[in-house]
């Protein structure tokens, strides 16, 4: 779709918890929609749960989009420090007599409710302040008594708004009950403080996960009693794990911060991402890797499934291999020093080595991880071999004098090269009446400490003719070859 004007949207998470999945893709088809049609991406905390808010939370969620990718054009906006709108806003409903306020007690509350169930009724508020006069009510309000105020939600009738993924959506008012907006203690509840901040932020597009769509008509009362233009809703559909229950930690990692943690390119999330939900169109059937700028051309509303998304982590490694294998070694080395830096390793080759090795190594590599365990041997002598390969390759007490003799073939070679170090290693097993795979395989471990790993003899060239020479040899002296 083609907003008339340029399009204001806003992610809005709350500091109880980090960035997890089901947010971050809020927050990625948010800033697609903006990007695509020039618009305005804003940023809103909404930490008026002071007792689960924190500091902490809120700059892992910062972390969390600043590793997509996602950056904002206006805020980071903090409702903690908009309480003065949210009362204002209310004071406005109830002089409008949208809002009454309630002088209920939360233990009069429960009370009710709970003779409500028991007699089979809806626990829903019976409206009693509401048939208070609203002199009377400001009365008591003025001489110290305690008062929520909630939303007077109409009498029959129904309450309705179009979505751009659901199409028609109509609530019947009789099963909305009068909503608190502001509490006893001047806090807003959400139904109040999204609605006052939406409208002052001047937001056309309010994108957000489907699981709001029972709060919308709560929210798009107060639009019509405070006079303001409804927004366009989109309703994205939820994210399932595999077993298609609501994608929660028994199904992996749910923070954002944690997939980073786990080595995953920061490009290839965004990609893996933006298809939980949302497809380009017929045009891109058979195409799973868009670019940034790919994804912010194609995307549009018109996209997003009314289906529930089922997150894979499969996957999401396919698509980390495929970022890392079409990577240039540049465009990876940061990302791989901060694996290094993380591990606490520090490489000693010289960086055209060490760009040379992440060339050689990327089309095996299926996490950025691996760059800092299973393939430290070829940025660092300091490296440990794999148990499994030893016992596997080297448990032939014969190989490792082979290897020393085979090192010493390599130190007396006039050239040393790919194709050179294929022969010598070929010609020796040969003269030694062997089969050249024994020594192959042995050389694969002691040259990398790993049972596989990309042509031995490519690795023999990216080592360099001296650590080739010297890890054969060591590997007669090292505990591990036993």
């Amino acid at each position: 779709m083609n907003p008339n004007n340029s399009p204001r949207v806003r992610f809005a998470p709350s500091p109880t918890g980090y960035l997890h999945v089901g947010g971050a893709r809020t927050a990625l088809f948010n800033w697609l929609f903006a990007r695509h049609f020039n618009g305005t991406f804003i940023l809103r905390i909404e930490d008026t749960d002071f007792e689960r808010s924190s500091e902490a939370m809120v700059d892992g969620i910062l972390e969390g989009m600043r590793w997509i990718g996602l950056n904002w054009d206006e805020g980071p906006f903090f409702q903690s420090q908009r309480l003065s709108l949210y009362q204002q806003t209310a004071e406005k409903l109830v002089a409008s007599r949208h809002a009454y306020y309630c002088f209920c007690t939360k233990e009069k509350l429960e009370q009710r409710r709970a003779q409500a169930t028991a007699a089979g009724r809806p626990p829903m508020y019976d409206r009693r302040c509401r048939s208070i006069a609203p002199e009377t009510a400001a009365a008591r309000k003025s001489a110290g008594e305690a008062a929520a105020v909630r939303f007077s939600v109409p009498d029959g009738g129904s309450t309705a708004f179009d979505d751009a993924v659901f199409g028609r959506v109509e609530f019947a008012n009789a099963e909305i009950e009068d909503f608190v907006l502001l509490r006893s203690d001047g806090i807003p509840t959400y139904h109040l403080s999204v609605v006052a901040d939406d409208i002052d932020m001047r937001l056309t597009h309010i994108i957000r996960g489907a699981d709001h769509i029972s709060n919308t008509p709560k929210q798009v009362l107060q639009y019509r009693a405070l006079g303001a233009e409804l927004p366009v809703f989109a309703h994205v559909p939820l994210i399932l794990g595999p077993d298609k229950t609501r994608l929660s930690k028994r199904h992996g990692a749910t923070s954002v911060i944690a997939y980073k943690d786990m080595g995953i390119v920061p490009e290839a999330f965004r990609n893996f991402l933006a298809l939980l939900g949302w497809s380009p169109g017929p045009g891109h059937k058979d195409r799973e890797i868009f670019s940034s700028d790919d994804l912010i051309q194609l995307f549009n509303l018109d996209g997003i499934s009314k289906s529930n998304a089922v997150f894979d982590n499969d996957k999401l490694a396919w698509f980390n291999t495929e970022y890392i294998r079409a990577y240039d070694p540049e465009r990876l080395l940061p990302l791989i020093q901060d694996e290094w830096k993380a591990a606490e390793f520090t490489p000693s080759r010289s960086t055209g080595e060490i760009l040379a090795a992440i060339d050689l190594l990327k089309p095996r590599a299926r996490s950025l991880k691996d760059f800092a365990t299973s393939f430290r041997a070829y940025f660092s002598d300091d490296f440990e071999y794999d148990p499994a390969a030893v016992t596997k390759f080297l448990s032939d007490p014969a190989l490792p004098v082979l290897l020393e003799e085979l090192a010493a073939r390599y130190a007396a070679a006039p050239e040393f090269s790919e194709a050179s170090a294929e022969q010598t290693l070929r010609d020796f097993a040969a003269e030694k009446n062997i089969k050249a795979g024994a020594l192959i395989n042995g050389s694969r471990v002691a040259l990398t400490g790993q049972a596989v790993a990309p042509s031995l003899f490519a690795v023999m060239a990216a080592l360099g003719k001296d650590r080739v020479v010297s890890r054969l040899c060591a590997v007669s002296k090292a505990p591990t070859s036993g």
